[in-house]
């Protein structure tokens, strides 16, 4: 499976940029996404038949990201992620908050 096409596909329809891993761009407010661990979930006759994809998106911004948060949060859970956890996180160095959100897609 391909997970980065998934994850950038389900976030296309969003109004912010969208990168794996870093962003590079100037937008003040941008998502990125990266696989904090892949693993197998399930086997049959000493064979991986379902992989676990460990994801891990983070919406950046000097704003409030209220709105944002609940459409990734839809958009992903729309096409089979189940969010895991999630985390408000500032970055005091460059005054932007950070959502962390964590989501398992299994296949």
């Amino acid at each position: 499976m391909n997970y980065k096409k998934l994850i950038m596909d389900t976030l296309a329809s969003l109004t912010v940029p969208v990168e794996f891993q870093v962003y590079s761009g100037t937008a003040a407010t941008y998502i990125t996404f990266l696989c904090y661990n892949e693993q197998g979930e399930e086997w049959a006759e000493d064979a991986e038949i379902a992989t676990g994809y460990y994801i891990q998106v983070d919406i950046w911004t000097k704003g409030d990201y209220t709105t944002l948060e609940g459409q990734v949060q839809a958009a992903m859970t729309a096409v089979g992620f189940a969010r895991t956890s999630a985390q408000d996180l500032y970055e005091p160095e460059t005054k932007t908050y950070h959502k962390a959100l964590r989501f398992v897609y299994v296949s």
